[in-house]
């Protein structure tokens, strides 16, 4: 993982309230690079969404992945999330929701080729959070995705779709999909915009779509800086700003 935002955004945020699982910091789509084996990458991160006069997501955050084997990342993700409502009933600060995944490469990318990478993600986010106040799902949610990159120089280009198991009254299953292109403009400054679309997650709900526009600023080898600043385009309410930003440590 480059990085989290499902989307992903590797916790649970809310969109709504906000929860939406993060990958791929400082975007929300992940893209299917494993870990090397034996080392580390940990992002301390901050995320937040504003939606219908709300805002919610993570003060707090620490997403940790592990170079398991070749071709294979485990990955762990725990936030202190905060929910903020418009009524006048000030900011709720606790425990989220934490996400436990694997991501195995099963195609390496084809240099001279059009051949891209391809892995799968699975994760788990586990309700770990107090959902009465805003701060979690209120149940375990499963996201099974497949992520594509390709390389083309100093551009690189990864995206994909994935299926949420989201149970619960009045919910439903979902899907997310999305693309994101990043280019090298320096030797420590990566520029990069991702768009994305998620079918209705509850009975009623509707789909939403929208982008973020984010970068990486490499500080040395092994520390990072990621940011990013997006909205909705469609059904705009449930997303009328977010952001993203982290500071990563490789080792």
């Amino acid at each position: 993982m480059r990085s989290l935002r499902v989307a992903a955004l590797g916790l649970v945020l809310a969109l709504n309230a906000p929860q939406a699982a993060m990958a791929g910091p400082p975007f929300r789509t992940d893209d299917p690079v494993p870990v090397e084996p034996q080392h580390w990458e940990i992002f301390l991160f901050t995320t937040g969404t504003r939606a219908a006069g709300s805002t919610g997501g993570v003060l707090s955050g620490i997403d940790a992945n592990y170079g398991a084997g070749h071709d294979l990342q485990l990955h762990a993700a725990l936030p202190i999330a905060f929910n903020r409502s418009p009524a006048g009933g000030g900011t709720v600060l606790g425990l989220g929701d934490g996400e436990l995944g694997a991501k195995y490469r099963f195609l390496s990318e084809d240099e001279n080729g059009w051949r891209p990478q391809a892995a799968i993600y699975p994760a788990v986010d586990f309700p770990t959070g107090n959902a009465s106040r805003g701060l979690g799902a209120g149940h375990t949610r499963v996201l099974l995705p497949l992520w594509l990159q390709k390389t083309f120089g100093r551009w690189v280009a990864y995206g994909g779709v994935g299926y949420w198991v989201n149970p619960g009254a009045d919910n439903r299953n979902f899907w997310y999909g999305g693309w994101t292109v990043q280019r090298q403009v320096a030797e420590n400054f990566t520029l990069g915009a991702e768009i994305f679309h998620q079918t209705a997650d509850t009975v009623g709900g509707k789909d939403q779509t929208g982008f973020d526009l984010g970068a990486v600023y490499d500080l040395s080898e092994h520390y990072h800086l990621l940011l990013s600043l997006g909205q909705g385009l469609q059904n705009r309410n449930t997303n009328q700003f977010s952001y993203y930003a982290a500071i990563q440590f490789t080792f």
